[in-house]
């Protein structure tokens, strides 16, 4: 007879099926984690090596894009945007590019209410000493990878510096990388008076940077 443990009558079969169903679980999901890791590290990694740590340190460039970051219920720019916005204009005024390119969301809502993300972005840094002749509009900035295309169809522009949030800066590098665009990219605070929706933005890069990856791969 096969030997039983008293306490639960269980013997060694059943102990080694156990034992192999707990390899195959942890074989799972260590795949399952590497199928996730490596896409982000990737991405995270080739944006990393285009990161300029302030505005001394940026080569010049054709262009400098500036990526939306949402309005205000008055219509002026988020305080992130402003962020990018007021860091585009110092980028200008050291003479890194003469051509800005304000590129968003411009197109009304559903119910037929305005929405014009760049000509807000425009007014803002007209106010911030960039004239209106050194400006790009794109309103069909829908994505990243849309705004990285058409800076290279507006403005014919193949190198640029990206103005973002430092926790988006690398995704939306890698993004303009495989759109073709030669971009640097200078990062601005992230900080929000509202703690959750700082950690919130920083953790969905990970979902947001597996898709940059897996775009490219399919």
């Amino acid at each position: 007879m096969t030997p039983t443990t008293p306490a639960t009558g269980r013997g060694p079969a059943h102990r080694g099926r156990r034992r192999r169903v707990l390899r195959l679980s942890a074989a799972t999901a260590g795949a399952l984690a590497l199928a996730v890791l490596v896409p982000v590290a990737w991405v995270q990694a080739t944006g990393q090596a285009r990161v300029r740590p302030a505005v001394e340190s940026v080569d010049p460039v054709d262009a400098i894009l500036v990526l939306g970051a949402g309005l205000r219920p008055d219509g002026t720019p988020s305080p992130y945007l402003r962020r990018r916005l007021d860091a585009a204009a110092e980028l200008y005024a050291a003479g890194v590019a003469d051509r800005v390119v304000l590129s968003g969301d411009g197109q009304p809502r559903p119910d037929g209410t305005p929405y014009d993300e760049p000509a807000s972005m425009r007014a803002w840094i007209l106010g911030r000493g960039v004239p209106d002749s050194a400006l790009s509009l794109d309103r069909e900035g829908l994505d990243t990878t849309a705004s990285c295309h058409r800076t290279a169809e507006l403005t014919g522009a193949r190198t640029a510096v990206v103005v973002t949030q430092d926790y988006h800066l690398r995704r939306a590098l890698f993004s303009c990388a495989r759109a073709g665009l030669d971009a640097q990219g200078v990062g601005v605070s992230s900080a929000s008076a509202t703690p959750r929706l700082w950690v919130w933005w920083h953790v969905r890069e990970v979902p947001a940077s597996w898709r940059a990856a897996v775009r490219e791969l399919v």
